[in-house]
Parts: structure tokens; C-alpha cells; sequence
């Protein structure tokens, strides 16, 4: 499994690359234009990702936008609803999706400190191990 981690706080970036490398690749952006940028590239090269976890607030452009934007390239290249990739959107704020933002853009929503046990069946339950 291919997983982009979106996260602009470093020691939360390095707990998500450590949890997550037992499943798979991990490749770390740093806000959320590298985060597009990343998705695009994998795209390009023919080595999507099977799993996006995506901060809510980063730099640049937020999460949400972020998302919306991957969403976008999808729907451009014709991938169908069962061909996107999984996101988790992840937030230190306990507030479930912003209301501008439709919950079906994403699979997920994960509130930080990251419960690991609750975590790894998430990934589970999504089909991704």
C-alpha cells in the first residue's frame, strides 16, 4: 500500500510516518500544495496512493481544500467513486467535517491525539490490510 500523510507539524508527521510504514510506503507533505502536488506526481508516474491522511489545518491551502482539489484530478481523469483514494481527514479539533466541505469527499474522520488501536482497525474496516 501506497499512503500519502499530509501534515505540517513535524512531530505529528513523524508519529503518522511510524504508524502507518507497518502497512506500506509512507511519503510525507508538508502543507497542502505539496500535498496535490504528491497526488498528481503519483498519478503521472502510474503509483497512486491507496491511502491519503490529511491534516485539516496546514499552511499554504488547508485540508478541506486540499481534498477538494485530489477530488477535482479525479473526476477529470474519469476514476470512478470505488477507484478514488480513501482519505482520513485528521484535526486536533474534536468538530467532525466543516459544514463548506461534503462528508462524502472523504472516508474518515480521525480526531488527534490518534488512538492507534482505533486507528489500525479504521484501516481495516476501509479494506486497506
Amino acid at each position: 500500500m501506497k499512503i500519502l500523510v499530509a501534515e505540517d507539524d513535524m512531530a505529528s508527521g513523524k508519529f503518522m510516518m511510524k504508524l502507518l510504514a507497518k502497512y506500506g510506503e509512507v511519503v510525507l507533505a508538508r502543507d497542502g500544495i505539496a500535498a496535490v502536488d504528491e497526488f498528481v506526481n503519483a498519478v503521472n508516474t502510474n503509483e497512486r496512493f491507496d491511502l491519503i491522511c490529511m491534516d485539516v489545518m496546514m499552511p499554504k491551502i488547508d485540508g478541506y481544500k486540499a481534498l477538494a482539489s485530489i477530488r477535482d484530478a479525479e473526476r477529470k481523469l474519469g476514476l470512478a467513486r470505488d477507484k478514488r483514494v480513501k482519505v482520513v481527514m485528521v484535526s486536533a479539533l474534536d468538530e467532525g467535517f466543516d459544514a463548506n466541505y461534503a462528508s462524502d469527499d472523504y472516508e474518515e474522520y480521525m480526531c488527534k491525539p490518534i488512538d492507534i488501536i482505533k486507528f489500525d482497525e479504521m484501516i481495516r474496516e476501509l479494506g486497506l490490510a
